[in-house]
């Protein structure tokens, strides 16, 4: 059975499942070029059809997530979707009744109907009639937290699981708790939009400056530079309460905006920050706690926007009583296209979970087209196929160089995990910083992260647990006498984003990664994304090619070519 599963909101995306095989995945933004787009995934749909080499007409059903008013709103009325983009990503003149706006948000998201159903399908059928599907397709409709539990349920590997959602809101509510076991899904609790610590967040980032479902990991980096206070004299900690299976919030969701406002207000930058993410570990983790002690049950999943927070996520694992622990990769609405999925496989054939062992889920290029994406550039830069190109890289890195680095099939999420990279030594500060004003142009307070060898994590990191993190979705404390030899890929508390590479995954990238240990004793790399700041990760060659050139970057390895500038 093949099942479509599609998602059209902020960050839109596709995934496509052969019973339970997860055969594609992909969001829009690497195909439009318009980071974290929202709207209807019209050219995602068509890449996965064509790099299947599938017709509308093999897909058995569709599934979609997304019930609540202000998405059908927007389904109906495009243009929306698009002055909503303009509007968050600040890509228009500040709007004279800004806050209203927001408000105005937070009031249609929390409206949500099941009656809605038919008119979703009605608008997602015509849409995939205009691709060439059948008018009678079969389409099912996904709730937003069900899409996202089964997102890390069935991808966690675990018979038996907890597995919790906390997000901004979706579908009405901000977070569940559910059981998996015996086969079966059964939600045992739900945060309706109101208690939303997701959405407290959120608003805390807009406060701050940033841009809100953007720049939350910026309030959690910035966090890290304030002066450290006691939890009864930090102000937010008594905007939420946790009572057995509940997160409750003081506020209502405007009220709460106004309240935060007014505490930023005599509050320094770096503070508020603090503040915010102290409150979110702490509510989070006896939220945790609670749901942990009272089923019994300690293989944990967790998925949703939240869980896009590192560094909450170490405080999960560490202090929540846990036994064993799964963050699922794509876990911000990027992923609910391969939720809602995974979902009706679940109740359409009985799949059961199954580990995610990596998520080069994306497309790739043949030897041909890279070739001729390198022609279309051939007054700007120069080309040679190379025999061991992952030795050339490493190589360049050991020399001191920072390297673009573009293989096989492309990651599925946020992070660039060894194919979409951008690779540069993990212990030269001199590097980093060229690297960030040539390419990144991160805020000086945002880490870069790095790949390391799993069988190295137990020599650098002092808290791991020999659970493998292979997709950067947790943090780790560097060993003390380590913490100025690593300051390129550390926060500046020590902390860690590490991907560990296994003995069996990305053969090429572990290549690269041995041949770094053979001089630095540890196999160990900066990794960071292969983009410019503010747009998607590369996707073709095209535009690795156009990046490099826009960069003046000297050294790129695609395939098995070095491309130089001229």
């Amino acid at each position: 059975m093949r099942i479509l599963g599609i998602w059209d909101g902020h960050d839109s995306g596709v995934a496509l499942l052969e019973d339970d095989k997860i055969k594609f995945a992909i969001n829009e933004e690497r195909l439009t070029r318009k980071k974290l787009h929202i709207g209807f995934p019209y050219e995602s749909i068509r890449k996965t059809l064509s790099y299947l080499k599938l017709k509308p007409t093999d897909i058995d059903i569709v599934a979609v997530s997304g019930l609540q008013l202000s998405r059908i709103l927007a389904r109906q009325f495009p243009f929306l979707d698009e002055e909503f983009y303009k509007f968050r990503r600040r890509k228009m003149d500040k709007p004279i009744m800004e806050r209203e706006r927001r408000f105005l948000k937070y009031i249609l998201a929390k409206i949500t109907i099941k009656k809605f159903e038919p008119i979703v399908e009605h608008q997602i059928r015509k849409r995939l009639k205009s691709l060439g599907f059948s008018k009678d397709v079969k389409i099912r409709v996904v709730d937003h937290h069900l899409s996202h539990a089964s997102s890390a349920i069935f991808t966690s590997g675990f018979n038996k699981s907890l597995c919790i959602t906390l997000d901004g809101v979706g579908d009405g509510l901000s977070g569940t708790i559910n059981i998996y076991e015996n086969g079966r899904i059964e939600r045992i609790s739900e945060m309706k939009e109101k208690d939303s610590i997701g959405l407290f967040f959120e608003q805390v980032t807009t406060i701050l400056g940033f841009r809100e479902l953007e720049d939350e990991g910026k309030v959690m980096a910035m966090a890290d530079y304030s002066y450290p206070i006691e939890d009864k004299k930090n102000e937010l900690m008594n905007f939420f309460e946790v009572k057995g299976l509940k997160l409750t919030s003081k506020y209502g969701t405007i009220r709460r905006y106004v309240e935060l406002e007014k505490i930023k207000w005599r509050t320094p930058m770096e503070m508020f920050a603090y503040m915010a993410q102290k409150t979110l570990e702490a509510k989070v983790l006896q939220f945790f706690k609670n749901a942990i002690e009272l089923t019994g049950i300690k293989d944990v999943c967790w998925s949703g926007g939240v869980a896009s927070n590192v560094k909450l996520n170490r405080i999960i694992r560490l202090y929540s009583g846990l036994k064993r622990w799964f963050v699922f990769p794509q876990m911000g609405d990027g992923g609910l296209a391969l939720g809602a999925a995974l979902y009706v496989a679940y109740e359409e054939i009985g799949i059961k979970p199954k580990r995610l062992e990596h998520v080069y889920l994306g497309l790739d290029y043949s030897e041909e087209e890279i070739k001729n994406a390198l022609a279309k550039y051939s007054d700007k830069v120069a080309f040679e196929k190379i025999r061991s190109p992952e030795d050339y890289a490493a190589d360049l890195i050991n020399k001191g160089n920072y390297v673009f680095w573009f293989q096989g099939r492309m990651e599925y999420g946020p992070r660039a995990l060894g194919n979409r990279s951008i690779l540069a030594p993990a212990d030269s500060e001199d590097v980093k910083e060229l690297l960030n004003i040539r390419v990144k142009r991160r805020e000086w307070f945002q880490p870069f992260c790095p790949s390391i060898l799993e069988e190295d994590s137990k020599i650098v990191f002092e808290d791991y647990d020999n659970m493998p993190d292979r997709f950067m979705t947790m943090t780790y404390m560097l060993k003390n006498e380590l913490k100025k030899r690593y300051s390129p890929v550390s926060n500046v508390d020590g902390s860690v984003r590490p991907q560990m590479i296994g003995k069996d995954e990305n053969k090429r990238y572990r290549k690269l990664l041995e041949k770094i240990k053979k001089e630095k004793s540890v196999g160990i790399v900066l990794n960071t994304s292969f983009n410019l700041h503010g747009e998607p990760i590369v996707c073709s060659p095209e535009d690795a090619v156009d990046t490099q050139v826009r960069t003046k970057t000297k050294y790129m390895i695609i395939g098995d070519y070095l491309v130089s500038l001229k």
